[in-house]
């Protein structure tokens, strides 16, 4: 039997990288999906992708910093399939890297608005149709940011760390509705967001001498921990910040 047999599973910002790989995964794992994503061609290209692996898909198209998008996304999916199992919150981006005094107030807003406001949203819309169901499992997309400081990276590190106590405090707040809510805190993983490295492999270097294990992380080793998060193997698991980095947060 796959570990989401017969079940709905959401994710958003899943045109490439970790979403992606994650939604591929949920289809694998025996669950219908509803990819969402602001990139309409890459969303495409994953609808394609899982159908080929033989799973049941739709594309929405979404910008979760807008709450009107965010409640459209949802509906549609209790609309298509009746229910909603699982929800990858997972859209985000990293910004322009700089410190505090340098970030500026655009900056700080994007980032804040997509990372943070846009798991919030998310929350908000998915969590009531669970609650009606008696469950749910949700994942967000956090950060080894989340868990420790990053120098330069002021943004983007604040907006991990309030996804990871937005985690702990929904979580808390939802666990008597038979609602499981945890996030995942990637290492260095080798996606798009951490630029091209292949026309920099100094910069390469760099994040894999910071990695204990000596690479970088692959999108399908997350996607296997945001399966896990959502399938009954973690019944008991909820308000939990999973580090999947390669030891980096031990170090």
């Amino acid at each position: 039997m796959r570990r989401l047999e017969g079940r709905v599973a959401l994710a958003t910002g899943a045109a490439s990288g970790i979403g992606q790989a994650t939604a591929l995964a949920f289809a694998r794992e025996g669950a219908k999906i509803v990819i969402a994503d602001i990139n309409v061609d890459g969303g495409n290209a994953t609808l394609r992708m899982a159908r080929e692996i033989g799973g049941e898909a739709i594309f929405v198209r979404t910008d979760v910093r807008r709450a009107d998008e965010v409640e459209a996304l949802v509906n549609e999916v209790v609309k298509t399939y009746r229910r909603l199992d699982c929800a990858f919150n997972n859209a985000g981006i990293v910004g322009k890297p700089t410190s505090a005094v340098e970030c500026t107030e655009e900056n700080w807003d994007k980032v804040i608005s997509t990372n943070l406001k846009g798991v919030f949203l998310c929350m908000k819309y998915e969590i009531p149709y669970m609650i009606r169901q008696g469950h749910g499992a949700i994942v967000n997309m956090a950060s080894v940011a989340g868990l420790i400081g990053v120098q330069r990276n002021a943004a983007y590190v604040a907006s991990k760390h309030g996804v990871a106590g937005l985690t702990k405090a929904a979580a808390i707040d939802y666990a008597s509705s038979g609602i499981r809510i945890n996030a995942v805190c990637p290492g260095f993983i080798h996606t798009a967001m951490l630029g091209l490295l292949e026309a920099k492999p100094e910069r390469e270097a760099r994040y894999v001498s910071m990695e204990p294990i000596g690479r970088l992380g692959r999108p399908e080793e997350v996607a296997e921990a945001v399966v896990w998060m959502c399938s009954d193997a973690a019944s008991f698991v909820t308000g939990h910040l999973m580090a999947v980095d390669g030891g980096l947060v031990a170090r």
